[in-house]
């Protein structure tokens, strides 16, 4: 019996209890508003639940009064074993053991389904993350939101929603003159400009530009550099969808900042029209002004200055727009540390688009990550590049060890510890557990122990009886992670399962000892065994992290 039938059931005695009370009167309750959690006690049960203490005001009774009567009508449901009240009309609710074990089969009958669920149905989500500009390599920092916003998307698309994994490519801009002016720099034998970029990178990108056009430096300097950037840009840019395929990652949309400005009218021209069209845009000092202070911003944005130069706010509008043109209903942002400022402004323009910014929108800030013992890029020279740290440490290890603490917590990595193949590494912990799984499946099938009986009722262990109610709880971790964008909770409930494995593994036994007679409750084993490498498997699945069979 897993949480939801349990929550029907008491829904459907809360339902009656009322109606006695309060005849004629429908309660306004549904399952969904009944909440189960595990007791820290396990003596206490499998389950425990406050709903009478929180409905007992609605329903007219004293909450342990309430309570009583809710365990009462309870205790009859099939595969529930008892029923206690405590406290001021706390539930606690105990499974027959055929009931919880029962558990097992279903997961591994479900396979990779299970977890699944309809949480975010009907919501279609654009989530735009990392967007470095294609000047240079991945750093570190991108890393950190390469591997966030995957598992971010993967947890939603789990969870019922479409979403679109989309990266904004700056490439419009004095970032990008100055690209190709380092370029041409670097070629002519020359300082690079102000606020240019340096390494041997550039260099790389400056051979890659001359085989293309030899004759580039005969050429007078302007077209040098407008050349020069046009020619390296696609090649820096393939660098970057290189590393981030490497590292698991892949984009289904790439948009180019240069197509808001392309055509006429552009998109930034239709997006002005547009928020002027919502009443939220003015004509001041010799400029147009988007009225964001009507929805939190702390001042009135410039869209458009006085010489007729769009600024970078009117690029973020068309972009926004072009995002629920595409009809996507929420748009998810994954910033950086220093966008803190970008919070208010983002929000501010859906509201002035006329959507809601508490819906509609939604930004994510990061926090900074640094790698212990780490190098500065000798191509890049002054930065740790993504490419350098995932061949040191591994896609595996890097991914989960960024995934495992929450986006805005600053994060200190020792790479020493994630390639150890010790306990004391959290990927190897939970990976480990996976491959046990299938080590014992395989010595298993040695000794003719094989999945053909299962008698749920025989899994009485206390040890069983922990593994299961935590394998019962990942339909609800997964959903939740989703609905609060936080992949840390499935690598954390990861690593309390597998420590749940290794004690049952310790004390219950799959296969028998020498030579004795194989039992049921070995078969029946066997299908909890897999069902935990099933679960194992699904969740660093959702991670973007393998699950090895043997290590």
């Amino acid at each position: 019996m897993n949480p939801d039938a349990l929550a029907s059931a008491l829904l459907a005695v809360l339902d009656a209890v009322a109606e006695k009370r309060r005849p004629g009167e429908p309660l306004g309750v549904s399952a969904d508003d009944i909440t189960f959690e595990r007791p820290r006690n396990r003596d206490h049960g499998d389950w425990a639940t406050n709903t009478a203490m929180k409905f007992a005001g609605r329903v007219g009774q004293n909450p342990r009064e309430l309570a009583q009567e809710l365990a009462d009508g309870l205790a009859s449901v099939d595969g529930v074993a008892s029923v206690e009240v405590a406290g001021p009309g706390f539930i606690n609710i105990r499974l027959d053991a055929a009931a919880a074990g029962q558990l097992a089969k279903t997961i591994v009958e479900a396979g990779a389904e299970y977890g699944r669920n309809d949480a975010q149905a009907g919501n279609r989500v654009n989530l735009e993350f990392v967007s470095a500009n294609p000047v240079g390599p991945l750093h570190v920092a991108h890393t950190r939101w390469a591997a966030l916003g995957d598992a971010i998307a993967r947890l939603l698309e789990a969870s019922g929603a479409t979403v679109a994994r989309e990266y904004y490519i700056n490439d419009a801009g004095a970032q990008m003159d100055r690209f190709g002016a380092s370029i041409v720099a670097a070629l002519n034998d020359e300082e690079k400009p102000e606020g240019g970029y340096s390494g041997s990178y550039i260099d790389e990108l400056g051979r890659a530009v001359l085989q293309e056009r030899p004759d580039l430096l005969s050429l007078p300097r302007d077209e040098q550099l407008t050349l020069a950037r046009d020619l390296a840009y696609p090649h820096q840019l393939a660098e970057i969808k290189a590393s981030l395929a490497a590292f698991n990652v892949e984009f289904d949309v790439w948009f180019s900042e240069r197509d808001l400005h392309a055509g006429d009218p552009s998109l930034i021209d239709g997006a002005v029209d547009r928020l002027r069209e919502q009443g939220h845009v003015y004509d001041a000092d010799d400029a147009v002004w988007v009225r964001t202070t009507d929805f939190g911003d702390d001042k009135d944005r410039v869209i458009r200055r006085g010489n007729g130069v769009y600024t970078y706010f009117a690029a973020d509008a068309a972009y926004y727009l072009d995002k629920s043109d595409r009809g996507w209903i929420s748009k998810i942002y994954l910033l950086g540390a220093d966008h803190h400022g970008y919070v208010h402004r983002l929000k501010a323009l859906a509201g002035a688009a006329g959507e809601d910014p508490e819906k509609n929108i939604e930004v994510l800030i990061g926090q900074m990550v640094s790698i212990n013992g780490a190098r500065l890029s000798k191509r890049a020279g002054n930065i740790i590049e993504m490419d350098d740290i995932v061949a040191w440490v591994g896609t595996d290890a890097l991914r989960y060890s960024l995934e495992r603490s929450p986006a805005d917590s600053p994060l200190d990595l020792d790479p020493e510890l994630l390639q150890k193949r010790t306990n004391d590494n959290p990927v190897f912990y939970v990976q480990y557990a996976h491959a046990r799984t299938h080590n014992v499946a395989r010595n298993a099938a040695d000794s003719d122990v094989a999945r053909e009986e299962f008698h749920p009722e025989l899994l009485t262990h206390e040890t069983e009886a922990a593994l299961l109610g935590a394998l019962q709880e990942f339909p609800r971790i997964v959903g939740y992670a989703a609905e609060v964008r936080e992949p840390h909770r499935v690598a954390r409930y990861l690593e309390e399962l597998a420590g749940l494995y290794h004690r049952w593994y310790d004390r219950c036994r799959v296969t028998p000892k020498g030579d004795g007679a194989v039992e049921p409750v070995h078969h029946t084993r066997l299908w909890l065994n897999d069902a935990t490498g099933q679960v194992l498997r699904n969740g660093l699945s959702l991670l973007g992290v393998s699950a090895p069979e043997r290590m």
